[in-house]
């Protein structure tokens, strides 16, 4: 081994010596506390999340037991320049009488929650549980189960109406299963 080589780590110990007592160099304290921890950030998980406060998924039943027991009210479809006559449930008293929403206000887990409702044809049509609550914007959704008017479906199938208008996006003739979900 050459002569330089074996010397370098020899060089290292009088120069690290001769910068211990320098002033520019930060020396630490025992009288010092360390520094303050930083708050955990809740989307870095290093474990699984915990399960929800809430069940899910919740099936609502649809029979005519469950609906008897939700406020009825009467509820006018404007169809042709005609206004159809019909009687319904909203869909937020249904939830909440039938446990699959609490009856008082909506706050912690029951926001992260969405109702998933099915048509016997396969369409499924989604919404939160937030915006069905009075004090989330309280959209006029209602199960209608009876109207003055033969509306071209089954008599025993239900209607899904959203803001009383039967062409609305999300509404749903022939009601099969709702579903309540917490978000994942």
């Amino acid at each position: 081994m050459p002569c330089a080589a074996r010397l370098r780590p020899l060089l290292l110990v009088p120069l690290l010596a001769g910068c211990a007592g320098h002033p520019s160099i930060a020396t630490v304290d025992a009288d010092v506390s360390p520094p303050a921890r930083t708050t955990h950030d809740p989307r870095l998980r290093a474990s699984v999340p915990r399960a929800p406060a809430v069940p899910s998924p919740v099936a609502v039943p649809l029979d005519a037991r469950t609906l008897s027991h939700a406020a009825r009210r009467p509820i006018a479809i404007p169809i042709a320049g005609q206004t159809l006559r019909c009687v319904g449930v909203a869909l937020i008293d249904l939830l909440r009488t039938s446990g699959a929403a609490p009856m008082d206000a909506l706050h912690g887990p029951h926001l992260a929650r969405y109702v998933l409702a099915q048509a016997r044809d396969g369409r499924r049509v989604l919404f939160s549980l937030a915006e069905l609550a009075p004090a989330g914007g309280s959209r006029a959704v209602a199960v209608v189960d009876t109207c003055d008017h033969d509306l071209g479906i089954p008599d025993d199938a239900l209607l899904l109406l959203v803001d009383g208008r039967l062409d609305d996006a999300r509404t749903l003739t022939g009601l099969h299963t709702l579903t309540v979900v917490v978000a994942p």
